[in-house]
C-alpha cells in the first residue's frame, strides 16, 4: 500500500495485533513491488495485507512470490490490483469493504434525519433573521414520520443502510435487479421496479457500484419523475447519475441533492451546482475517515487470524461476483 495508507490505516497498536497473529515483514510497507527489497519480501510472503495504493498483483509480481496464498485488502475494492492471476493461482482474497460501508451508511442515515427536518435551509434561514418562526405553523412536508425513503442497490451499503432504517417509522423501498421481491421481504423492505422507486420516494438513496450497466442510470426522466422537493443522495459513485440532467432539476428547485460524489469527481469550480442552496456537496468523506481507519485494520488483523487458524475467511471476495462489485 502506500506510505500514506499504511500510516493512516495501521496504527501501532494494530501492527501490534498483526504480529501476534504472524511474522510481519520489517516496515516499511511495501508500495513498490519491482524493487529488490520486495523481491526478497514476496520470497516468503504467505498473506499479503494490501490496502490504497497497492501495485497490481500480476503474473510478474506472482512470480517472485511461490508462497502467496491469501491477499487481505484493509480498504474496500479490489479492483485496482487483484488481477486474473490470482483468481488463477487460487489465491484466497478477503476485503474490509463491509467495514468500510458502515461510516457510509452512517452518513445516509444522518442526512435522510437532517433533510427530513429541513435542517439546513432553516438553520441558513435562522441565521439570515435572527428570529424563531412559528413552530405550529409548520408544514406537513417537514418531518420524518412515515416517509418514504427508496434504497437503490442492496449493496454493502445499501444493505447497511436497510438495518440503521430499522428503528425509524419510514417506509422503505428496494430496487435491486439481483434481489428478489422475497428477499427484499426478507429484508424488511418492499421490492419495487426502477420507476416506481423515484416516482415513490420521498427520499432516494443511491447505493448501485459503478459498472457499465449502470453508467448514468439514474437518468434524466427517472429524475424528472421524482417528488416536488424530495432528497436525492449519492454517496456511490458520481456517474451513476445522468450529471446534467441532475443539475437542470436541481437548479430548477425541483429537488433537493446530497451528492458526496459527483461526475467528474471534483466539479469545476465555475460549475451552478456548487451555487445551488438545495445543493449539498461533501467532499468525498462519507466512507472511512480518521478514527474509523481502525476499524478497517481491525478487520483485516481479524481476517488474518481466522486465515491462520484455517477458519477461511469472514469476508471473502469471489471472482464471480466481482463482477457486481464496487
Amino acid at each position: 500500500m502506500s506510505p500514506q495508507a499504511a500510516a493512516a490505516v495501521f496504527s501501532p497498536r494494530s501492527l501490534a495485533a498483526l504480529t501476534e497473529v504472524g511474522d510481519v515483514a520489517p516496515l516499511p510497507a511495501l508500495s513498490d513491488l519491482s524493487t529488490a527489497r520486495a523481491t526478497e519480501v514476496l520470497a516468503d510472503t504467505e498473506i499479503l495485507v494490501t490496502g490504497w495504493g497497492c501495485p497490481k498483483l500480476d503474473a510478474g509480481v506472482l512470480a517472485r512470490a511461490p508462497r502467496l496464498r491469501a491477499v487481505v485488502h484493509a480498504a474496500g475494492s479490489v479492483r485496482a490490483h487483484v488481477t486474473d492471476a490470482c483468481w488463477e493461482r487460487g489465491i484466497a482474497v478477503s476485503s474490509a469493504a463491509a467495514a468500510n460501508a458502515l461510516p457510509v451508511a452512517e452518513y445516509t442515515l444522518a442526512m435522510i434525519l437532517l433533510h427530513g427536518k429541513h435542517v439546513l435551509e432553516r438553520a441558513r434561514e435562522f441565521r439570515t433573521t435572527r428570529a424563531r418562526d412559528n413552530w405550529l405553523l409548520t408544514t406537513g412536508h417537514v418531518g420524518n414520520y412515515r416517509r418514504t425513503v427508496g434504497i437503490l442497490s442492496a449493496s454493502l451499503v445499501g444493505r447497511r443502510v436497510i438495518e440503521l432504517l430499522e428503528p425509524f417509522d419510514f417506509e422503505v423501498l428496494l430496487h435491486d435487479p439481483y434481489v428478489s421481491p422475497a428477499e427484499a421481504a426478507e429484508l424488511g423492505v418492499t421490492w419495487v421496479e426502477l420507476p416506481e422507486l423515484f416516482t415513490r420516494s420521498d427520499v432516494l438513496s443511491v447505493h448501485t457500484p459503478l459498472l457499465p450497466a449502470t453508467r448514468g442510470l439514474v437518468s434524466g426522466p427517472l429524475l424528472g419523475s421524482l417528488r416536488q422537493d424530495a432528497v436525492l443522495i449519492n454517496t456511490a459513485r458520481g456517474a451513476v447519475i445522468d450529471q446534467d440532467a441532475l443539475t437542470d432539476v436541481v437548479r430548477a428547485g425541483r429537488i433537493r441533492a446530497v451528492l458526496d460524489v459527483t461526475d467528474p469527481e471534483v466539479l469545476p469550480p465555475e460549475h451552478p451546482l456548487w451555487d445551488c442552496p438545495n445543493a449539498l456537496i461533501t467532499p468525498h468523506l462519507a466512507g472511512s475517515q480518521g478514527s474509523e481507519w481502525e476499524r478497517l485494520a481491525d478487520t483485516a488483523v481479524a481476517e488474518v487470524a481466522r486465515w491462520a487458524a484455517g477458519d477461511g475467511f469472514a469476508h471473502p471476495v469471489r471472482r464471480e461476483r466481482l463482477a457486481f462489485l464496487a
